[in-house]
């Protein structure tokens, strides 16, 4: 007979949520520096189903512990390090893990929708799920997630949702991504040597300043509707004349009523290296598919301009002024539009006068930030809302129909009188009880 003995296996330490909140609690005294404070420090225990919503724990350190279908929503972990634990089936909407150790982890069916994994370390870590009994596999949603700079060497996703997520800088080498979808999502100088991509949903990537030779086989990768340095458009330096000379025609042509000067025409140019157009005057400016994305448009003026199609997808255009514009079927996912000013413009001289509204169909807002913004009157039929901040923002006389809400941050919205036929409303929308509110004033 043999001798051998097993190693014995340690059952994880569980937790209750009472030792849990005693555990945040002093955390949180350590992070202020407060007597009897205790940096939160935990190896193999077990905190499954049990809630750290909103809870400050930067600088955590917890090794292989076992945080199954969790409420992390809003917690921050920035700074941590959760070595090889288990966030299965959490959810983690707008949780922070700037410059947060997770390597090894496993996050298969979380939910990391608007999450902030900036520079967050990925590595080898699994983040798709597959049932053992059904065989179904089920994707992580990273959707809208900051991952800007993150370390995903190696990183299992295949199947995971990053659409609409922030990639730029990101290094994803030797990363299997086979089945994710990337739609929408920001690449732009991703380091992608040895990717598997095969069969990813790519619609709308940005892989600007992107190697794609580095891509690990190219069967099942559609690359066709993307946006690469290859088709991104024409250049600026393609122009009939340096920009400068070309905007003050167009200003010449605006002040004149069109007698002198040349309106100024951009339609499929990428304007990115220019970078900013700060406080531009750029009224009337015509621009279909035009690509501003990342750029600095901070108090710019685009009155009566037509953009349609036109990509300001990460852009600054805090208090931009875009009355009376024709921006249908823009994208503005995670544009800054804090007090900008998406209201009707009055155009025509003496009984000829009207109002323009902005017109704003089929334009897609997502992760957008539109506090305190004047869409009065505005057309957003069919529009994307979703995720994107309209607290305190003015949407009286809006037409809301067919628009997609889900998620969507309406705290001190004014909507009196707004058209919302068949609004898809989603989660956390209500616009009865914003009616309702509007009704008191």
């Amino acid at each position: 007979m043999s001798n051998t003995s097993k190693e014995p296996v340690l059952e994880a330490d569980r937790f209750t949520q009472e030792r849990l909140d005693a555990l945040v609690s002093l955390h949180e005294r350590y992070l202020k520096e407060r007597i009897g404070g205790k940096r939160a420090h935990l190896k193999n225990a077990d905190l499954s189903d049990l809630s750290l919503r909103g809870a400050d724990l930067t600088k955590l350190d917890f090794t292989n512990v076992k945080m199954q279908r969790m409420d992390l929503t809003d917690t921050n972990f920035q700074e941590g390090s959760l070595y090889a634990c288990d966030l299965s089936f959490s959810t983690l909407n707008g949780a922070i893990f700037a410059r947060t150790d997770l390597r090894g982890s496993r996050i298969e069916g979380a939910d990391m929708n608007n999450a902030d994994l900036k520079e967050a370390d990925l590595r080898e870590g699994g983040v798709f799920a597959h049932d053992k009994d059904t065989g179904i596999s089920t994707p992580v949603n990273f959707s809208g997630a900051n991952l800007t700079g993150a370390r995903l060497s190696g990183c299992l996703a295949n199947k995971a949702d990053f659409s609409d997520a922030i990639l730029a800088n990101a290094r994803i080498d030797n990363a299997d991504f086979r089945g994710a979808s990337l739609e929408g999502a920001d690449l732009t100088g991703a380091e992608i040597e040895g990717i598997k991509l095969s069969g990813a949903k790519l619609n709308h990537a940005i892989f600007a300043d992107v190697d794609l030779s580095k891509v690990l086989g190219t069967e099942g990768v559609d690359l066709t509707r993307a946006l690469t340095s290859e088709n991104m458009g024409k250049s600026v330096n393609d122009l009939t004349d340096s920009l400068d000379n070309l905007i003050e025609k167009h200003r010449l042509w605006v002040s004149t009523s069109g007698q002198q000067g040349l309106q100024l025409d951009v339609s499929d140019v990428d304007m990115r290296e220019l970078e900013t157009l700060k406080m531009q005057k750029l009224t009337a400016l015509r621009g279909k598919n035009v690509k501003f994305f990342g750029m600095n448009l901070y108090k710019v003026e685009l009155q009566s301009t037509q953009l349609e199609k036109a990509d300001f997808r990460r852009c600054d255009m805090e208090e931009a002024d875009v009355r009376g514009s024709n921006l249908e079927g823009a994208r503005f996912h995670h544009a800054n539009l804090k007090g900008a000013n998406f209201s009707s413009l009055l155009i025509g001289a003496g009984s000829r006068q009207k109002f323009a509204p902005c017109i704003l169909d089929g334009a897609s807002f997502r992760y957008a930030d539109l506090s305190e913004a004047n869409l009065r009157n505005a057309s957003l039929i069919g529009a994307d809302l979703s995720y994107c901040n309209l607290e305190g923002a003015d949407l009286s006389g809006a037409d809301l129909s067919n628009a997609k809400m889900d998620m969507t941050r309406l705290d001190g919205a004014m909507m009196k009188d707004a058209k919302t036929e068949k609004t898809q409303q989603g989660r956390a929308f209500s616009i009865t009880r914003l009616k309702e509110s509007n009704d008191d004033d």
